[in-house]
């Protein structure tokens, strides 16, 4: 039987980040993951470029059932923390916006970055090693593995959420605290796109489908998010539909401002004074591309020289433009969500030590918590914070 100190179930972001931090205390550390290479999710992040953490992070960039939780483990390793580990390994990365830090170069370099200080500490890494059983043994835990029985005295779950199953996802992390008495909040897809199928704008967004529009407000159950939005054959996505989905419900409106940096009211007045013969699709033409003028034009408004629209027809052209209001048919799930909301109760974990306040010496670190960041890099701080906090009491 194979006899460790600590054994982490889940080599991604936070297994490989508690793993490493946990040896350095001269812990021996057994890392276990399902799939045949470590931190998929961190090779396909960032576009690619693995958007790693964030300048401004703060609780407030956290939903949870639980608010409060992420305070401590976020103000205990903080993103100066990361970007001072990253620096020393001499990786080059920029600010793209928002305080969002990517990698210059590609999202393997911060993957092989946690890996080179696993094998510097002595880390035990064990790929393609399913975990049949876990059970409680008298001085820790005892597990059934692909390697044979594996027997620890600390065991933490970092097996993420139920996004992206393509690279291996699974729902095992939420069936081991079940097994250990825990509760888990109902899971759903976040920072995920939206999906339409009222016919009039399916239309339009397959029609633009590939088409961005700039500094967007997007608005849902009093949360707004200013960012860039995307057309897709399937409806809408870009950085602030994914933030707003996080807060939408089944049967919710979206609100979108698409021209938040305009006193709309105000501008087509102006315009209806200096260029009354302008068409209303020409002026739109400047504001949209050109096919997408054309088509809000054809779908939404009537296009006439500006001198033939009266205050009241201007009035509704602002406000259809400032405040479009629409209720999506769903989401496009967990297939292409970048995170899970909900998880592992954190009203049963320490919120210094990420430990189970059910069963001594299992602890929970990472999406598998019901810990959810906005988009821009916030997840993979949590993924850091809640690995470092666990990783000093392991």
């Amino acid at each position: 039987m194979l006899t460790t100190d600590v054994t982490i179930i889940g080599a991604g972001a936070a297994g490989l980040m508690c793993a490493f931090n946990a040896a350095a205390r001269g812990r021996r550390v057994l890392l276990l993951d399902h799939a045949n290479k470590a931190g998929k999710k961190i090779l396909m992040s960032g576009g690619g470029r693995c958007n790693f953490t964030n300048l401004y992070t703060e609780p407030a960039n956290f939903l949870s059932g639980n608010p409060h939780f992420c305070k401590s483990a976020l103000a205990r390793y903080t993103q100066w923390d990361f970007i001072a580990m990253v620096a020393r390994h001499g990786i080059a990365y920029h600010e793209k916006k928002l305080g969002q830090l990517f990698c210059d170069n590609k999202a393997s370099d911060v993957l092989q970055m946690l890996l080179d200080e696993c094998e510097q500490a002595g880390v035990d890494l064990r790929l393609g090693t399913t975990v049949e059983t876990v059970e409680k043994s008298a001085d820790g835990y005892e597990l059934q593995t692909a390697i044979g029985p594996v027997r620890c005295s600390s065991l933490v779950i970092a097996t993420g959420g139920l996004s992206i199953p393509t690279l291996g996802a699974t729902g095992f992390g939420y069936q081991l605290a079940r097994q250990f008495g825990h509760s888990v909040l109902p899971t759903r897809a976040g920072l995920v796109p939206f999906t339409i199928t009222e016919p009039q704008l399916k239309a339009i967004c397959t029609e633009l489908s590939g088409t961005s529009v700039e500094d967007c407000l997007v608005s849902c159950n009093g949360q707004s998010f200013r960012e860039n939005i995307l057309f897709t054959h399937r409806g809408l996505s870009g950085p602030a539909i994914l933030q707003v989905s996080s807060y939408w419900q089944p049967g919710d409106t979206i609100e979108i401002n698409l021209l938040p940096h305009l006193d709309l009211i105000a501008w087509f007045t102006d315009q209806q004074r200096l260029r009354p013969n302008s068409e209303l699709k020409t002026l739109l033409g400047e504001l949209f591309t050109r096919k997408m003028a054309n088509l809000l034009a054809e779908h939404w408004f009537t296009s006439k020289p500006l001198k033939q629209y009266t205050p009241a027809e201007l009035e509704q052209i602002a406000e259809r433009l400032g405040a479009w209001k629409f209720v999506p048919a769903g989401t496009e799930g967990y297939r292409t969500a970048e995170v899970t909301l909900g998880g592992v109760d954190t009203r049963e974990v320490s919120s210094k030590t990420m430990e189970s306040q059910k069963s001594p010496g299992l602890y929970f670190i990472g999406e598998v918590l019901d810990v959810t960041g906005h988009l821009g890099g916030f997840n993979f701080q949590w993924a850091w914070a809640s690995a470092y906090a666990a990783a000093q009491h392991v």
